[in-house]
């Protein structure tokens, strides 16, 4: 699958989640655009909603969080007011982009801003963890045959499993489900990977992870579990301030979390049981069997006589049994390999 020019096959694909932290400036966003470009990411992400296309302006208890979030006392709509990113910045940001060489895209919060992030052609869309139960935008968004990745965070096993009918009653089976802890921040020990392995073989997608924890152990165990997709919530400056600040990687750390995906990515290589040079020449120093005392021609080989030690230029030491009792079929000096010449 690829998204824009970068193949998911070849390597994981790593996004900057921008959300709230542009500190309502558009240089803001660029500056944290080019880091993110500078630390690695293979995209950043823009979330594309007004206060008024994902709530309503009210204050009674339905509208206050009071969830036990670090949002707790605050309307939706006051905080999605400080949050969203201004539709009118979205083609000056794409463009930027697009200059600098980093992916842009975004997450729709209703139709019409699949509708506005079309007019921009996007190349993938993300559905947000909060917004998988709505069939309708997901079937929407899918209907427009790019790639969709799709955050669980709050999904039971048959609301995923909707979702994911949604994208293919669309014609799209271009589909990435996020393992995601929808707590903000996240606990390490709620992260649950493995659960990631098990939405693969369960619906036969590919998978990644949209971390909410502190740090970059997730992701990077992530990878090694089959992770395509990293995202992980970026700010150019924990100063700046914001909603999504204090679970964000600032580009140091982003720097350091994308290098260590990059390291797992490594280390997974390849299943390789062949010897190579390197292994072959480092085989000398394996055990193998020596001739440790001085012996006599027809004289039998004992646990006096033969050892098995370091280098390997003898034989290998599971002959040792085999050879006891057997003679020689000439002197053989104290420090020299065994081999089956020297034996009757």
């Amino acid at each position: 699958m690829k998204i824009a020019n970068k193949d998911i096959s070849n390597g994981v694909f790593i996004i900057a989640e921008l959300s709230a932290n542009h500190g309502n400036d558009i240089q803001i966003a660029k500056k944290t655009m080019m880091a993110a470009k500078e630390a690695g990411a293979d995209a950043i992400k823009l979330q594309t909603y007004t206060p008024d296309t994902i709530t309503i302006d009210c204050s009674n208890q339905y509208f206050q969080l009071n969830q036990g979030t670090i949002w707790d006392g605050r309307t939706l709509y006051d905080l999605y007011k400080e949050a969203y990113t201004p539709w009118e910045w979205h083609k000056e940001l794409m463009d930027y982009a697009k200059e600098i060489g980093i992916i842009c895209f975004s997450s729709p919060f209703d139709s019409s801003a699949v509708d506005f992030l079309e007019s921009l052609n996007v190349p993938a869309y993300k559905i947000a963890s909060f917004e998988i139960t709505d069939v309708p935008l997901i079937e929407y968004v899918a209907s427009k045959q790019k790639p969709v990745i799709i955050s669980t965070g709050i999904a039971t096993m048959q609301e995923i499993d909707e979702a994911i009918a949604a994208c293919k009653r669309a014609g799209n089976e271009e589909i990435i489900l996020l393992k995601c802890t929808s707590s903000y921040p996240a606990k390490i020990e709620e992260a649950n990977l493995k659960t990631m392995q098990n939405m693969k073989a369960t619906f036969d997608v590919e998978v990644g992870l949209s971390d909410h924890t502190l740090g970059i152990i997730a992701p990077v165990v992530a990878t090694t579990l089959g992770a395509k997709v990293i995202e992980k919530h970026f700010i150019l400056d924990k100063a700046i301030g914001g909603p999504d600040a204090s679970f964000s990687l600032d580009p140091q750390e982003f720097k350091a979390m994308v290098d260590a995906v990059r390291d797992a990515e490594a280390s997974l290589g390849k299943i390789d049981y062949q010897l190579n040079e390197k292994k072959v020449k480092n085989r000398n120093f394996s055990r193998s069997l020596f001739v440790v005392k001085d012996i006599k021609a027809g004289e039998a080989f004992t646990k006096e006589h033969v050892k098995s030690i370091r280098p390997g230029h003898g034989l290998p030491p599971k002959y040792m049994i085999s050879i006891m009792g057997k003679t020689a079929r000439y002197d053989i000096e104290r420090g020299t390999p065994l081999q089956w010449d020297q034996i009757n």
